[in-house]
């Protein structure tokens, strides 16, 4: 059974696929509704422990992740997961790294990489994606 997000949720992006993810900043309580099946944790440091299976990647603040293969393979995952899942991509304030990562699964949903960003801030967060090297990131991912 197929059990993903109500597209209408906060955060909820919609990739062209019909794939639906949600971001969201950790500093901010959890939102209210059903909780992810698995969660994609950007952070620079370990995440606290939460009650559905996640992953951590090593991703500090304004930067990037500090294994770009380790980061490629865990946003396949999501995207692949996120066909029958309730997949949540997240970070502490939910709009750099998580927009980053929004983005990339967007180029891994078919978007071109040079519109990624784009797409992201249209249909995600405006301020999606922070800083110059996290928007060239997504333009040369995976």
């Amino acid at each position: 059974m197929i059990t993903t997000w109500d597209p209408a949720t906060t955060g909820v992006l919609r990739l062209p696929s019909g794939r639906l993810v949600r971001g969201r900043g950790l500093r901010r309580p959890l939102p209210a509704g059903p909780a992810p099946a698995f969660g994609l944790y950007l952070l620079g440091h370990e995440p606290p422990p939460v009650a559905w299976e996640f992953r951590w990647l090593h991703w500090p603040d304004f930067r990037l992740p500090s294994d770009r293969a380790a980061a490629a393979d865990a946003l396949r995952e999501a995207w692949e997961r996120a066909e029958s899942e309730r997949v949540e991509v997240a970070c502490g304030g939910g709009i750099g790294r998580t927009g980053t990562a929004l983005a990339c699964l967007a180029v891994l949903d078919g978007v071109p990489r040079g519109e990624a960003v784009t797409y992201v801030r249209e249909h995600y967060a405006r301020r999606a994606v922070e800083t110059p090297w996290q928007r060239r990131y997504v333009t040369r991912f995976p």
